[in-house]
């Protein structure tokens, strides 16, 4: 368990690398998580230690979220004086999110079923 908790922190430490001198606009674990996923691939799938490993880390998730959760509490000030700011992005970005999404599914179904793109008229109707 220990040598995979270490492979598993030093993909993260090669990925925050990766970002940091590359000054890429993505997170140093999302990095570190492709660099595993790609020598997974590589290995040809995931071993026993790796997968018992995993497994315990996602069985206690909520733990990590712990240190996020105090840091909020911590600036609940700053969140009380820029709620409105906070509340308009969420929402904003909820809505395009669910727009882009609609767009892209007509697009795609319209790509498998052609006649789903056409529109309907009085002459379909039963």
């Amino acid at each position: 368990m220990l040598g995979t908790l270490t492979l598993l922190l030093l993909c993260q430490l090669a990925g925050e690398l990766a970002a940091r001198l590359l000054h890429l606009p993505v997170p140093g674990p999302v990095l570190g998580m492709l660099l595993l996923f790609a020598g997974l691939l590589l290995r040809g799938g995931v071993p026993d230690t790796v997968q018992d490993t995993a497994g315990g880390l996602l069985r206690h998730l909520s733990l990590l979220f712990v240190p996020a959760g105090v840091g909020v509490m911590v600036h609940v000030t700053r969140l009380e004086t820029e709620a409105l700011p906070i509340v308009a992005a969420l929402f904003g970005s909820t809505l395009f999110g669910i727009a882009v999404t609609a767009k892209l599914m007509a697009f795609l179904l319209s790509r498998i079923d052609p006649r789903l793109e056409e529109e309907p008229t009085g002459e379909d109707r039963p």
